[in-house]
């Protein structure tokens, strides 16, 4: 007679043994599972009891501050400053990346160039160095030459803390956002730029219709970790005085010298707004998934994707 082997679904054959006089299924044991699940579990509760328990943080004024006006109008900024930082780094990314992958060895050179300066240096140095900017050019002028038209203003009125911080988070953060989207470019095959040539379509064009749109399932991930990276990297401005959340939580501290809470509220409504984010983040990712998944091709990709089998065909025929 036949015995037959008896099965549990959703339990891993690692975790299952079998008796050989009964084949009885017998659930392996791990009780280092229970036993580091119940040391993580003990410190988690006595770090929130300690916390909870001490009295050198006033939990009611950390209460009170997270709502305060000021704070509010630092996080305003802090928005301001995240989304147009980040809006300037995306398009100067994009740019040195074509750069980057040109076949015009100058510009190759100037996008290497200027990759190896702003990520070899701090971004806080950045910073200071664009809000101190009128120590080197004291005006900025600017005139069309052979006419009378241009303008002349002294640097210290362009150049305002939130114009210093706003210049040099965007150029910095456009020096990593070319090595992401690069990475984006260079995950597209070959045969897609070649099919893109064999209809006609010029290098702008391909990188417009064809490339940069596939790219895309891989920028936006490593884009919005660089976000997030971005809205924390805004309390580097409060160095030039730029009254983002930081510099906020920071003056009212000076005053009260409740620094610990007032630090307490600055890094709650930063987990906040990170938590959005990556929110946001998830939600474009599957939104841009279900749309490379299920969205109809064209004739156009059709055309394209026929066209670079072609071409892979041909090449490995005369290779």
């Amino acid at each position: 007679m036949a015995v037959s082997t008896p099965t549990r679904t959703g339990t891993q054959a690692s975790d299952i043994k079998y008796d050989a006089g009964t084949l009885r299924v017998i659930r392996r044991r791990h009780p280092w599972r229970w036993v580091s699940a119940i040391v993580v579990l003990g410190l988690c509760t006595g770090l929130v009891y300690a916390l909870a328990g001490t009295p050198n943080i006033r939990w009611n004024e950390v209460g009170h501050y997270l709502t305060e006006d000021s704070i509010l109008t630092g996080i305003r900024l802090t928005v301001v400053l995240t989304v147009a930082a980040q809006g300037i780094g995306v398009i100067g990314g994009i740019i040195l990346a074509v750069m980057r992958g040109s076949d015009n060895p100058v510009l190759r050179a100037a996008g290497a160039a200027y990759l190896w300066i702003f990520r070899g240096t701090p971004a806080l140095i950045q910073i200071i160095l664009w809000y101190n900017l009128a120590l080197v050019f004291p005006t900025v002028s600017l005139h069309i030459p052979f006419t009378s038209l241009g303008f002349s203003s002294p640097t210290n009125s362009l150049i305002t803390p939130v114009t210093a911080a706003i210049i040099a988070l965007g150029l910095n953060e456009a020096a990593y956002m070319a090595e992401i989207v690069r990475g984006g470019l260079i995950s597209v095959e070959q045969g897609q730029h070649d099919a893109a040539g064999a209809i006609g379509m010029s290098r702008g064009k391909a990188m417009r219709y064809v490339i940069l749109p596939q790219a895309l399932r891989t920028i936006i991930p490593p884009t919005g970790n660089e976000l997030i990276n971005m809205l924390k990297s805004t309390s580097l401005v409060s160095v030039i005085a730029a009254q983002e959340l930081l510099t906020a939580s920071q003056h009212i501290y000076a005053v009260n010298f409740l620094t610990v809470e007032l630090l307490i509220v600055a890094s709650l409504w930063y987990l906040a707004m990170s938590t959005l984010a990556s929110i946001g983040q998830g939600y474009l990712e599957r939104r841009l998934q279900v749309v490379l998944r299920v969205r109809p091709k064209s004739w156009t990709s059709r055309l394209l994707a026929h066209t670079g089998q072609l071409t892979r065909t041909i090449g490995r025929r005369t290779s």
